[in-house]
């Protein structure tokens, strides 16, 4: 399934998106870039049809039991409340199928090294550890498109390259994954094409090396500094003065 959308959604009279792009197709890991408040989150989640938005998404557009079975959703906020086993609350990833299939709940938990996690209860895990179960979570609801938002909080640096090299296997394997990051540089060596949001607004979108440019680091970022072969983000300084 492909997704597509262009969304615009205001609160309190402000514009939150204002026709904010955003295009997923199988096969390919897009990144969702932009400065803190560009307005990701809300891309992500009106793209979901979980907030109400101007526009069309063609996911949005189908019924809710549809929805569920086409995109699996991955939120930055996940808090564990019940102190279920991990294979449990991984095998939760199953409801929209009807059922707890057991071969993908445990194929969920291996490519996450989570079996010798399995019996524990989720909420006795580390927050990198519960940051995995949800990741698995999401894997065993084997949806043709995975939205993640900053998938890799929680996680130390190793397991956020490991997070970012499983979605890029994911796409290659043949679903749509859009993810949100803050980590320029891990976008751009994972992800096939970026799109960078900013105030709202879609201003850039292709490949890393296209859309990273000096000129937008600086403008967007507030970065002096070049993307290198390799998608290595050289920094020399910032524009800003610091904190103050």
């Amino acid at each position: 399934m492909r997704l597509e959308a262009e969304l615009s959604v205001r609160r309190g009279g402000r514009a939150i998106l204002d026709a904010a792009r955003i295009a997923v197709a199988p096969g390919e890991c897009v990144g969702l870039i932009g400065p803190n408040g560009a307005g990701k989150t809300t891309l992500m989640r009106a793209a979901l049809g979980l907030i109400p938005a101007e526009g069309h998404s063609t996911l949005a557009a189908l019924s809710r039991g549809t929805r569920a079975r086409a995109a699996a959703w991955l939120p930055q906020e996940r808090p564990i409340a019940w102190p279920l086993p991990v294979r449990e609350v991984v095998a939760l990833g199953r409801l929209p199928h009807g059922g707890r299939d057991a071969g993908e709940t445990e194929a969920a938990l291996a490519r996450l090294n989570l079996l010798p996690l399995a019996d524990r209860p989720a909420t006795a895990l580390s927050g990198g550890e519960r940051a995995r179960v949800l990741i698995a979570r999401a894997l065993a609801q084997d949806a043709p498109l995975l939205l993640a938002d900053e998938p890799a909080a929680g996680l130390d640096p190793a397991g956020q390259i490991a997070a970012m090299h499983l979605f890029a296997e994911l796409a290659r394997e043949g679903r749509g994954v859009l993810v949100s990051s803050h980590d320029l540089g891990l976008a751009a060596r994972r992800c096939d094409r970026l799109v960078l949001l900013d105030g709202g607004r879609t201003v850039a979108e292709g490949p890393p090396k296209a859309v990273l440019t000096p000129a937008r680091l600086a403008r967007h970022f507030a970065l002096r500094a070049r993307l290198e072969e390799g998608g290595r983000l050289a920094v020399e300084g910032t524009e800003g003065t610091g904190w103050g």
